[in-house]
């Protein structure tokens, strides 16, 4: 048997992680003893809350933990997840549509596999979050991106919806706060593109895992809630990860019309079975407890946020856009490309990423991986000191 062909194509077409790549190559340089600071990882820098810690400690010392569950999730949580939504969407679902996936990577891919046929397009609009083409592969769908930049705020318009249908399309992914621009939809132009998607027939998948994470006067809406009229063509995704600083927990969920969850849930039960049961009773005390952990979290963000876009934007060539939501600043480096830098010049973000690593010991993720070539991705999601000193580092290399 050659080489060429011990791994499937379908699995061996996929890339890798970019943004876990960024983030693992920092950690083994830091590893090697070097200073680096790294801006890729997309995750809190906050422990979990106390009284989720201690939800998973009894947890454990329940044997009914202990067994396997539902393959779609524990009952409580499901209607703890159904209560939540209305809370903080004004979305009424009942546990029958939740499934509970292990991480919102895990509800991706089950949305796709049970939505998409091959042939089938999915409209994702440009940039976006890199591992949303993959699982649209997979299913042996087309993924048609809609190339979007700061002129227009990173959010997609109906004259572009329009141009890119076509008889194929099945989906449009909806994303609002964005991962990575950070970008927030107003009201307005969700309840348009909503309206778009029910007179097309086309499915909303939007993925809301980033809704607590707003800033200044920008708001959150859910599409179901502002189109009640796509609620049957909408799956939901979402999970505890960012609002909770519970990324590795592994606990998200998809809320879909009752068929398509019960299909999800059917797949899960050949796939994972369900979710840790330890998990979940963390995530059962996360969703219904209070929000005086995340609305704290939210303004050291906040914070951080500013202090970022302040010193990004005053570096010469450096065009950032102030992030509206989640913690990520997308800035464009366009005008600092084929320009020397330390001895070098970096005609991409590719390289230009190379080189900030090489010698200014600064960790980014290059726009390449989400489909904007001359942008990078930086989280702000980490302590003031290391925030402050490694985006002085990139205005010192790039002579700002």
């Amino acid at each position: 048997m050659s080489s060429s062909n011990r791994v499937s194509r379908r699995v061996g077409s996929i890339a890798p992680s970019a943004t876990l790549a960024v983030t693992n190559k920092a950690k083994a340089l830091r590893a090697a003893g070097e200073d680096v600071i790294g801006f890729g990882a997309g995750e809190p820098d906050f422990p979990t809350p106390e009284h989720i810690v201690e939800a998973a400690v009894a947890a454990c010392k329940d044997p009914i933990n202990h067994r396997y569950g539902p393959a779609g999730g524990l009952p409580e949580l499901k209607e703890a997840i159904a209560a939540k939504t209305l809370r903080d969407s004004g979305f009424e679902v009942t546990p029958d549509q939740v499934v509970i996936t292990n991480g919102g990577k895990h509800a991706v891919y089950n949305t796709m596999q049970v939505l998409l046929d091959a042939g089938d397009e999915v409209l994702v609009p440009a940039p976006y979050w890199t591992t949303y083409p993959e699982p649209i592969a997979l299913a042996g769908a087309v993924t048609t991106v809609l190339p979007t930049d700061e002129r227009t705020g990173f959010r997609v318009t109906i004259d572009q919806l329009d141009a890119a249908k076509t008889s194929r399309t099945k989906a449009l992914l909806f994303v609002s706060p964005s991962n990575p621009s950070g970008a927030v939809y107003p009201k307005h132009e969700i309840e348009a593109i909503g309206q778009w998607a029910v007179e097309n027939g086309i499915w909303i998948i939007t993925d809301e895992i980033y809704e607590h994470l707003i800033y200044g006067d920008n708001e959150h809406h859910s599409m179901p809630t502002v189109v009640p009229e796509i609620a049957d063509r909408c799956v939901v995704l979402n999970g505890v990860a960012k609002t909770y600083a519970m990324t590795g927990w592994r606990v998200g969920w998809l809320i879909a019309p009752a068929d398509v969850a019960k299909a999800a849930s059917t797949l899960q039960s050949h796939q994972t079975s369900n979710v840790a049961g330890v998990c979940q009773r963390a995530a059962l005390a996360a969703v219904s407890g209070p929000l005086d952990d995340v609305y704290a979290m939210r303004e050291a963000f906040d914070r951080r946020r500013k202090v970022m876009h302040s010193m990004l934007s005053a570096i010469p060539g450096v065009v950032c856009p102030e992030p509206q939501g989640a913690f990520y600043a997308y800035p464009s480096f366009k005008a600092v490309l084929g320009k020397e830098i330390g001895g070098q010049t970096p005609t991409t973000t590719l390289e230009l990423a190379d080189v900030l690593l090489e010698q200014a010991k600064v960790a980014i993720v290059p726009g390449e991986a989400f489909g904007t070539p001359g942008y990078a991705r930086l989280s702000f999601a980490l302590g003031d000191d290391d925030l402050g000193t490694g985006v002085q580092r990139i205005a010192d290399i790039l002579g700002g």
